[in-house]
């Protein structure tokens, strides 16, 4: 077992609390938004940038062969996913390689779907690339989400849709999709010959006995797929970018290549992640096992004090995705939230739009008392 240890983030140029003035307009905030952990990484992973730091020489950096094998050993014993080297390929994000597919896998003005509410950069992505954007609209039940596959079949035939971006875990509803959907939305994907992007950079914040199915295990579609991933998340390592973007076809492989050549990209520094993938599993654990009980105790805490919040179920991701329709309104809910309960948090409009005005999105990678403290000063929407 490896202890995890909570970190006290301010003045450290932490874009999550440091951030809150350009982000919220105002710094007085208990921050709960941006997507990292407020834990310290693992031990291994620190020796590593120790070792690193402490040879003196940071020139440029040769990515061993090892840094892949380390990669597929854990898609392989963590996921049974079986990769061959020649499909991976380096990026500096999931984003930024969002983008990149954008860009090789369709042409301006192309339709691309997304099945929302879902991560808002997928919007920025497609509008920024002068693509326009679809949106199938999950359906909601009592905090539970599950895909409209008539919806999402006619959007994709009435928009004569060319790409769709899955985010699997699904942020920020918390869903793991199970494998009968993936299987069920890439044939209806392969009927209309659009092509998939599956964010899956939340692969390893897996809940309970749920089960993270990556879309490369489904053989029969390898052909339409590409799959992004990172440890960003898993090893709270956002600050050293990197990515992987898997590509089990040659020909989108091949157009993959001659985009990034055309940027003379390199690859990027990967002792960090190397480590981490070795040796990181046990961290992982112990982290999982405090998202767990945060949320347990977000419910708890909740049911008491606003009883009439709904907390969707956790699968996957360290994000709590809560309904507060009871006590929020269209009008002020931004001045609500940040002027009397002080928190900040990802609105769910963010997310798709005015219908999830009522939605926030809480990150549970923090210490209890901070989940605590959020909750207590959610109190203050009763009084709304």
């Amino acid at each position: 077992m490896e202890k995890v240890i909570y970190k006290e983030r301010k003045n450290t140029n932490c874009e999550k609390w440091d951030g809150l003035k350009k982000k919220f307009g105002q710094d007085d905030l208990l921050p709960l938004w941006v997507a990292d952990m407020d834990f310290q990484a693992a031990k291994c992973i620190q020796d590593a940038l120790k070792e690193y730091v402490n040879q003196g020489t940071y020139g440029y950096y040769n990515v061993p062969d090892s840094y892949l094998d380390t990669f597929i050993n854990w898609q392989k014993n963590n996921h049974n996913v079986k990769l061959d080297k020649k499909w991976i390929r380096y990026a500096p994000s999931v984003v930024t390689s969002i983008n990149w597919i954008i860009q090789i896998l369709s042409k301006i003005n192309d339709s691309i779907l997304v099945l929302t509410p879902v991560y808002y950069p997928f919007f920025n992505a497609i509008e920024n690339n002068n693509r326009k954007l679809v949106k199938s609209e999950l359906i909601y039940n009592n905090g539970k989400y599950k895909i409209d596959y008539i919806d999402f079949e006619n959007k994709i035939k009435n928009n004569n849709v060319k790409l769709f971006i899955l985010c699997s875990p699904h942020n920020p509803v918390g869903r793991v999709w199970k494998k009968e959907e993936l299987k069920q939305v890439l044939k209806i994907c392969k009927e209309y010959e659009v092509k998939v992007i599956a964010d899956e950079i939340h692969q390893d914040i897996i809940i309970g006995e749920n089960k993270q199915h990556s879309i490369i295990k489904f053989d029969d579609y390898n052909d339409m797929i590409v799959t992004l991933t990172s440890g960003t998340k898993t090893f709270n390592l956002a600050s050293l970018q990197n990515s992987f973007v898997i590509i089990p076809d040659d020909k989108i492989r091949q157009c993959f290549d001659e985009y990034v050549k055309k940027m003379d990209i390199v690859e990027g520094n990967a002792f960090a992640y190397e480590q981490a993938y070795a040796n990181g599993r046990l961290w992982l654990n112990e982290v999982l096992k405090i998202i767990t009980s945060n949320y347990k105790l977000l419910k708890s805490e909740l049911s008491e004090r606003l009883p009439k919040s709904i907390v969707s179920p956790l699968e996957g991701t360290y994000l709590a995705w809560i309904n507060l329709d009871h006590y929020l309104n269209d009008e002020n809910y931004i001045d609500f939230i940040q002027g009397k309960c002080k928190l900040a948090v990802d609105y769910g409009s963010w997310f798709g739009g005015d219908k999830y005005n009522k939605f926030i999105r809480i990150n549970l990678a923090t210490s209890k008392e901070n989940i605590i403290k959020a909750v207590e000063q959610l109190e203050y929407l009763k009084s709304e």
